[in-house]
């Protein structure tokens, strides 16, 4: 019973430093662009309605939405969008055309997802080091440097991985949220009258007596909730009990202390808005504020990477990106990787992001489509998933999603006001993101429609070369094929130009599923061809690591067995040739022809070993 409540107790830390990383850091500039704006009046009625419009958007958002609701849609224990996607489309798989549509969809926020992560970082960081600013207004010619300096010494130890200083994540945190509320305290006492805001009545009075104003500042309001979908995405790292446990615990009351102390400091001095969180502080306190609070903004925005890898991986799993080279970082914890690629083209973009915008405020203008964006794919995803997955009653569904749909609609369209402010920027990244998407797996279609449009049946080209074999050398080939039951390429050249036929010889095909994971006794399909040679189906879920030497050492128990030294991996390298006609636009051939050349070879994303791999080369015209 003990080790249970230490284990439950570490994962809560845990949860703490990386789900809510993101959301403790938004207290830094929410209440800021709020009144910032110029669109409320310093009333006190006004304080109280957006306070109160803050911790019910809190409440509405993420507890009853994520905390309550969409935490119970675990795809396998698994979260995040990509495992939504997956449980929605198998719940309507007997529906083709929906099930196309909800793909679309659910890979459109995936790839909106990349442009949540590159404002972000940029915008947290950004806010924290603008706290030198508040200590003496001459450091804000050092701001963008010093951030820059953050994000590139942030970018620089990704490689590492996150074992050594992650360990440190929860307790920082949880140090994070204790001075949150410390500060908001320290203000309520001095304004305890601010606390009669939680009651609702005062946001709906305000959203009656100022209906338009209300609409505008919800695009400012959502900065609230910000990285409310990593509470969904961090489900396998932590489980629902620790989530939950740490929401209503620990980060819910510091995050609602703290903006109330904000409001009380408000109401007695409306100058403070220009930085109502430093402000809070006494004067001694401000500069290691702003270093705890860059240190929670590092924390958060690392837990923006992490997800960026662990999603590209997940996508690349379901076809939707080409193989990437993706590094383990740690022996122990197979979740722990690192994509070269990922990291600098987040880290240009992040950069390009500071450089452009030049300030949080301006940060905040880009910042809202993105995620509002996502929260709303969600909803329409979970609506579909308790319909047709958990077969719950319509009326129910509609009861259920129906209100979270209204209001992250609302959210949604009041921040497209703020479209041509920088909205466009985040939409940019995720829409060219989701072009590469669409065009791989399209291509990849186009590819697999060719190669079977000219492949040979096996089992009867089987049959004809014993007829009268050729040569039949010692050890095992093992020949990779797209299509179960085809020729692969890389045997035909082999015979052709090497005119021998190994000993045993399989016939590999990896499957991959939209679930997390296969089971190990799930894991492989084998049929004997005759004449010592087996057709192999390999499958993967997404969050599997696809390692063929490791699944074929099961084939034992099939009567094939395999010695490592003397096993050969045969591929073949297909190079892609664009034609005019036919197939997909010719900028969208060439790109993927582009995509494909550059794509990491199946060998390394597979786990073969490099000096047992022969690559036969083929053109393809698609």
């Amino acid at each position: 019973m003990s080790n249970s409540k230490s284990s439950l107790a570490a994962l809560t830390l845990g949860a703490i430093g990386v789900v809510y990383g993101d959301i403790g850091t938004s207290v830094l500039y929410a209440i800021k662009e709020v009144f910032g704006s110029g669109h409320v009046d310093f009333t006190p009625a006004n304080i109280y309605g957006i306070l109160s419009i803050f911790f019910w958007t809190l409440t509405l958002i993420v507890s009853f939405k994520y905390v309550v609701l969409v935490l119970r849609a675990d795809n396998h224990g698994e979260g995040g969008l990509v495992a939504m996607l997956a449980l929605a489309s198998q719940a309507v798989k007997d529906q083709p055309r929906l099930r196309s549509v909800l793909l679309v969809l659910g890979i459109f926020g995936t790839a909106i997802f990349y442009g949540d992560g590159v404002i972000t970082p940029a915008i947290s960081v950004l806010s924290a080091v603008e706290g030198l600013e508040v200590i003496e207004p001459a450091f804000k010619q050092a701001v963008i440097p010093i951030t820059l300096l953050i994000l590139l010494a942030l970018f620089l130890v990704q490689k590492r991985g996150t074992a050594g200083i992650g360990k440190f994540f929860g307790p920082i945190t949880l140090v994070w949220f204790g001075v949150l509320a410390l500060l908001g305290v320290s203000q309520i006492l001095t304004n305890p009258v601010i606390l009669k805001a939680v009651s609702p009545h005062y946001a709906l009075m305000f959203m009656w007596d100022n209906p338009g104003t209300t609409f505008i500042i919800l695009g400012a309001v959502v900065l609230c909730v910000t990285g409310a979908e990593a509470l969904y995405a961090d489900l396998g790292h932590f489980g629902k009990k620790p989530i939950r446990l740490a929401w209503f615990s620990i980060v819910m009351p510091a995050l609602t202390l703290n903006y109330f102390g904000q409001g009380a400091l408000l109401l007695r001095d409306p100058e403070a808005v220009k930085n109502p969180f430093y402000l809070m502080a006494p004067e001694w306190a401000l500069m290691p504020l702003v270093g705890l609070a860059t240190m929670a903004t590092v924390i958060a925005s690392q837990a923006l990477i992490t997800g960026a890898f662990s999603v590209t991986k997940q996508v690349i799993q379901l076809g939707y990106l080409p193989r990437l080279n993706i590094q383990h970082t740690s022996v122990r914890d197979t979740g722990q990787i690192y994509i070269p690629l990922v990291n600098w083209g987040l880290f240009v973009a992040i950069v390009l992001a500071v450089v452009l915008f030049r300030s949080s405020s301006n940060l905040a203008a880009a910042y809202g489509i993105a995620v509002t964006l996502d929260m709303l794919i969600t909803t329409i995803l979970t609506f579909f998933v308790i319909r047709y997955g958990w077969k719950y009653p319509l009326w129910l569904c509609v009861a259920a999603t129906g209100t979270f749909f209204v209001v992250d609609l609302a959210f949604f369209a009041s921040n497209l006001l703020k479209f041509f402010a920088g909205g466009w920027f985040p939409l940019l990244i995720g829409g060219l993101i989701f072009a590469l998407m669409v065009t791989w797996k399209d291509g990849r279609a186009l590819l697999n429609s060719k190669l079977r449009a000219d492949a040979i049946d096996l089992p009867a080209f089987l049959e004809a070369v014993f007829v009268s074999p050729p040569a039949r050398v010692e050890g095992t080939a093992v020949f990779l094929t797209a299509e179960v039951g085809t020729v692969p390429n890389a045997m035909l050249h082999n015979l052709k130009h090497n005119k021998v036929l190994h000993e045993q010889n399989l016939f590999i095909t990896v499957h991959n599923h939209e679930v997390p994971w296969v089971k190990l006794d799930q894991r492989l399909e084998v049929q004997p061809l005759g004449h010592q040679c087996w057709q192999v189906v390999i499958h993967y879920g997404f969050m599997n690591d696809p390692d063929i030497p490791k699944a074929l050492q099961s084939l034992s128990a099939h009567g094939c067995q395999l010695d490592p030294m003397s096993t050969s991996y045969f591929l073949s390298r297909d190079t892609v040739i664009p034609t005019i006609g036919g197939g997909m636009a010719p900028w969208r051939e060439k790109l993927f022809a582009q995509m494909h050349h550059n794509a990491s070879g199946a060998a390394d994303f597979l786990k073969l070993p490099n000096n047992s791999v022969v690559e036969l080369g083929s053109k393809i015209e698609i």
